[in-house]
């Protein structure tokens, strides 16, 4: 399918080259010169070539999301109009630093303001002329608009009993870790588990890091401190604090105990 939109770009492109060909015997030389770049640098007429690889390539890229066989109703939003959804959110996004209504940046980019308010919804596709009057309005390249579409957007999958099982300073005393999840690419560092303690699993009331924690209960019961403080958690009891004081299962009153742990820590670059 990849395959088929950049044969379609391809075809497109020869259409384009063979159209402007017919077009430039009638203009004169230095004209054509003249639209080929605008003062500020910023493609014009020719910059049409651009925006379509763009175009397409956004598209092969949706197109191979798709292919890997993940349906409308897994994703977390529809994937219609994702594209569209992420140029509108652009076009706002620049539209609002520079501090512009939609009157003002509709004005100059030739088009109706409820057009435009439309582009910033998502509700229309806009066209590769369309693109270029929007990006000399907001002082932007035609790329720009496009790069929160290819942003990645993790997500981890993990099927009930096949959660990775990981060593943690815990573990000495007992306590099984199974990790449900690692945030990637971002500055805080955030990881589910799911600890379970046994007839094995010993107290242990001292781990201490960095960043914040939320316990929820499960099954069992437990005592668990936090500082100076003691608490019993039963199924259903949550508990959130801030991880560098002192802190974890002070007694364990009944067995076997299943709790969520999230651990959310800044992330620094190395």
């Amino acid at each position: 399918m990849a395959q088929y939109v950049v044969n379609a770009w391809r075809r497109e492109l020869c259409l384009t080259e063979t159209g402007r060909s017919h077009d430039s015997a009638a203009e004169p030389v230095g004209k054509r010169k003249q639209e080929k770049r605008t003062d500020d640098g910023r493609l014009s007429r020719n910059g049409t070539w651009q925006a379509q690889a763009a175009v397409y390539s956004i598209k092969a890229m949706a197109t191979r999301k798709q292919d890997s066989g993940l349906s409308d109703t897994e994703s977390a939003e529809p994937r219609h109009n994702q594209l569209e959804v992420a140029i509108g959110r652009q076009v706002r996004h620049f539209r609002q630093q520079l501090d512009m209504t939609v009157v003002e940046v509709a004005k100059l980019a030739g088009l109706s303001p409820g057009m435009l308010s439309k582009i910033e919804n998502g509700m229309t596709s806009p066209s590769l002329a369309t693109l270029q009057a929007l990006s000399r309005a907001l002082n932007v390249p035609v790329t720009a608009l496009f790069r929160k579409f290819e942003e990645q957007r993790d997500a981890t999958f993990v099927r009930a009993g096949h959660g990775l099982l990981i060593e943690r300073r815990g573990t000495r005393a007992g306590h099984k870790y199974f990790l449900l999840g690692h945030s990637v690419h971002k500055t805080v560092s955030v990881e589910p588990y799911l600890i379970q303690l046994d007839e094995q699993s010993e107290v242990f009331p001292l781990f201490q890091h960095s960043g914040l924690e939320f316990l929820y209960m499960l099954k069992g019961e437990v005592i668990y401190r936090h500082g100076a403080r003691t608490y019993r958690l039963r199924p259903g009891d949550s508990l959130f604090f801030d991880a560098d004081a002192p802190h974890g299962p002070e007694e364990l009153i009944k067995l076997p105990i299943r709790f969520l742990s999230i651990i959310v820590e800044p992330r620094f670059d190395e």
